[in-house]
């Protein structure tokens, strides 16, 4: 479910040292399956330990995930990294704002959860999202930008050069192109 890495194991073990007896680490989404999902990790004492939390054992440490985050945690990664600036520990979990989907669910699942989980939180640093609006019957996906996306000069690039680019290697047989159907209006929320 959760890799940490073996940096991330030793920070986990060092900062439970100063805690009590018992103490684990928890692992949870807020929000979980929803654009507002977010990770955290904190510590979890023997009493705030629920019957239906799964128990992952690492090395000196457990962690403790709830019902309701544990599927939005699927591979899930833990690291601890250091750089120049200092130290800090990441959460990567790439399934927290949409539970993967099986790869027989319809073609519409599987492409909503790569836009979920691949291309939003890659246009999010400009403020950007996409939304799947249908799948022609021809195989083209008709995308709708918003955010910083929609108008911004360079969303042709974006959806040619990135996303149909990154939907047709994913779904080759499937899809034959994209295609935006925003009314773009250049404004102060486009990224510039």
């Amino acid at each position: 479910m959760i890799t940490i890495s073996e940096a991330a194991q030793a920070h986990f073990v060092k900062l439970l040292s100063d805690q009590p007896e018992g103490t684990h680490i928890r692992v949870f989404v807020i929000s979980p399956g929803t654009a507002q999902a977010e990770c955290g990790v904190s510590y979890c004492p023997p009493d705030a330990v629920e019957a239906d939390d799964t128990e992952l054992e690492f090395n000196g440490f457990n962690a403790m995930v709830d019902e309701k985050s544990a599927p939005f945690l699927e591979e899930a990664t833990i690291d601890f990294v250091t750089d120049q600036l200092g130290s800090q520990l990441t959460l990567k979990a790439p399934n927290a704002k949409m539970r993967k989907v099986s790869d027989d669910a319809s073609l519409q699942e599987r492409i909503e959860y790569v836009i979920q989980s691949e291309i939003n939180p890659q246009l999010a640093s400009h403020g950007g999202n996409i939304m799947l609006v249908e799948i022609t019957e021809d195989g083209i996906a008709v995308l709708q930008f918003g955010g910083g996306c929609n108008g911004c000069s360079m969303v042709d690039v974006t959806l040619k050069d990135g996303i149909e680019k990154q939907l047709l290697d994913m779904f080759p047989s499937e899809l034959t192109g994209v295609k935006d159907v925003t009314e773009h209006q250049h404004g102060e929320h486009s990224y510039q």
